[in-house]
């Protein structure tokens, strides 16, 4: 299969689509923004190519043109060529029919993608009813109900049915791969289509669609950050930054060969989770291996406690010794260090931090089905504690009730049963006049910004919202300098303050997100998959700057990610949940090097690693392992 892979898009044919000195640049209230500068790729039938950079690098613009999907605000000029049909120059019918057909898209974001007022199966079945408009409803039924199936959603038939807020995000992504899949376009561009999903699921999503380039020798143009996934799908790789092309090359000698410095940095940035050989994993696993102890049952919890637990500043000294981070220890040290008094780490902000923060004892989270439904049963006899400046990372499947936890933290959810105290306040049938004024220690970085930012709002009334909400007596000017120091810290310029959310980009989008988190300066942060729209570069900065801000006002924050490597970076603790329940917790080094249980084995051995010769192996060891699964 690697060598297939290394040979696809190789054997002499035309080109499917043909992107010749394309230039796009977009009119806004500030000036004119050149998006992509004399741009030229091609892609061969069968043949993945990988277009990767920075949020803003024109990734997403380039791949919008391959549809004709560029607003009004545009300035297109050169030439791009799907299946012998020039997009640029087609009229609004034309476009209509190769949509679909000749070529479709999966988009970044599923939470915008998706109406909110149908169904899926309608929407899946919305761009065959276009195209096969004699097609019965019960053939267009079969047809979507095969194709979510083919993206591995459970109990299809049922859920053809559902709304969009019936699924998690990574059910939502695959909805919206579905939708791309279900007419067998020539092309598929796929935008960010493993962003939302966990990394067993991403596995399977690229499986899917290497299974599909194979079998249907379709051509996929990837758009992606995630540098792992490049690694594991691609032939060929272009590079871009801020419009240009930096360099192309096939996906081994770039990764192993990198020209330009810019490609060095890009590929020096990716986070890397140090951890036991896959193929031990793959050992341990088999019957009769060293692995017995993975073999335990669904609902038993294994939970490490290898350190005494000590004061909070004892904890966090630790915890950063343990993942290799020298920068808490440093911080610990700050009085001594010659900074002066004033530089001293902040000690607990009130009287009651010696307890946990977060305590869940057996806790239940249970949604009503509604007439004729069952009850859906998200978390499942749950114990976790966080305590006082502790990173508790939580990993999982999606639907497995991460964010489920984290959103019944914040009051968002309610709690059903057993017992989830947050600083002291029980929410197991909490009033909300009570938890009221604990909300503004409660900082929350959503998932999708793009949903959770108000569109006719700019940038500078989103991020600063929560001064005009917990702080009436803050004057304009000053929260509009706070606004500007807080976009500073997370790499905008302040000239983004006036802009409104659809005009920045994915990653820009995420950014402005983790500062609106932070501007109350949280003592319990609960960050949803805070770098999941990011590209590595930047991704870095702001894992760098998480990290920097936890150490100096030493916050507590759940951490939910399904990036294995970002959540070894920074967690003191690591939990992982499978379909509602805990199936292991502890430090972090132990979880993620030394795993217990065969789901947290599979999980690693899903995590696609930035090197293509290692990939190769460790998708044929994830492969066994999820049989033997």
């Amino acid at each position: 299969m690697a060598e297939q892979a290394r040979t696809h898009g190789q054997d002499g044919r035309d080109a499917v689509l043909d992107i010749s000195g394309l230039d796009v640049s977009f009119a806004t209230d500030g000036g004119d923004v050149h998006a992509v500068r004399d741009l030229s790729l091609q892609v061969r039938p069968g043949e993945v190519l990988a277009i990767v950079g920075e949020s803003g690098s024109g990734k997403t613009v380039t791949a919008r043109t391959v549809l004709g999907l560029i607003p009004e605000t545009a300035t297109v000029g050169g030439a791009v060529v799907l299946d012998g049909a020039d997009v640029l120059t087609a009229s609004a019918a034309e476009l209509r029919a190769m949509r679909g057909a000749r070529a479709s898209m999966v988009f970044q974001e599923p939470s915008t993608a998706l109406n909110p007022v149908f169904t899926v199966g309608w929407q899946i079945a919305e761009g065959l009813r276009a195209h096969h408009p004699r097609a019965s409803r019960r053939e267009l039924r079969a047809q979507a109900v095969a194709a979510m199936e083919q993206v591995g959603i459970p109990d299809a038939e049922r859920r053809h049915d559902y709304y969009p807020h019936q699924f998690s995000g990574g059910q939502k992504q695959r909805v919206v791969i579905a939708m791309a899949l279900a007419l067998g376009a020539k092309v598929i561009v796929a935008d960010e289509p493993t962003t939302a999903l966990d990394v067993t699921v991403q596995a399977e999503i690229l499986d899917l669609l290497r299974d599909l380039r194979d079998e249907t020798d379709t051509a996929i143009v990837l758009i992606t950050h995630n540098m792992g996934v490049v690694a594991d799908l691609a032939d060929r790789v272009a590079v871009m930054y801020r419009g240009d092309l930096v360099e192309t090359a096939d996906v081994r000698t770039l990764f192993a060969a990198p020209r330009e410095e810019y490609t060095k940095e890009l590929l020096a940035a990716v986070p890397r989770l140090s951890v036991t050989e896959v193929a031990e994993l793959a050992e341990e696993s088999r019957p009769g291996g060293d692995g017995g102890a993975g073999a335990s049952e669904p609902g038993e919890v294994r939970t490490r406690t290898a350190r005494a637990r000590g004061s909070a500043p004892e904890r966090a000294r630790e915890a950063g010794e343990s993942r290799g981070s020298a920068a808490r220890a440093s911080a610990e040290d700050a009085p001594e260090a010659g900074a002066g008094p004033d530089a001293a780490v902040p000690g607990p902000r009130s009287p009651g931090a010696s307890a946990p923060v977060v305590r869940a004892s057996g806790l239940q989270i249970v949604f009503p089905g509604g007439i004729g439904k069952p009850d859906f049963h998200a978390v499942r006899g749950v114990d976790f504690e966080i305590a006082p400046g502790e990173v508790f990372g939580l990993v999982g499947e999606s639907g497995s009730g991460k964010t489920t936890i984290g959103r019944a933290i914040a009051g968002l959810n309610r709690a059903s049963g057993g017992s989830l105290t947050v600083f002291g306040h029980e929410m197991v049938g909490y009033r909300e006049k009570a938890f009221r004024p604990l909300r503004k220690r409660i900082g929350f970085v959503f998932q999708d910004p793009a949903a959770s930012f108000n569109p006719h709002l700019t940038i500078e009334e989103c991020v600063g919202e929560p001064f005009t909400v917990h702080r009436p007596e803050m004057g304009e000017a000053e929260r509009r300098r706070r606004v500007a120091e807080l976009l500073d810290a997370v790499q905008l310029p302040a000239a983004y303050a006036q802009r409104y959310p659809h005009e920045l980009s994915g990653g820009q989008r995420q950014r402005c997100s983790l500062a609106r988190g932070i501007a109350l300066d949280p003592e319990l942060l609960i960050a949803d998959e805070p770098t999941s729209a990011l590209d590595v570069s930047v991704q870095a900065a702001v894992l760098e700057l998480f990290r920097e801000l936890q150490e100096r006002f030493r916050f507590a924050a759940l951490f939910i990610s399904h990036d294995l490597a970002v959540v070894d970076m920074l967690s003191d603790r690591v939990g992982v949940l499978f379909q509602g329940k805990l199936l292991e917790q502890g430090p972090g080094a132990e979880v993620l090097r030394s795993p217990q249980h065969d789901y947290t084995k599979r999980l690693i051995a899903s995590l696609p690693v930035p090197d293509p010769v290692e990939q190769a192996t460790r998708r044929e060891v994830a492969r066994a392992l999820r049989a033997s699964g």
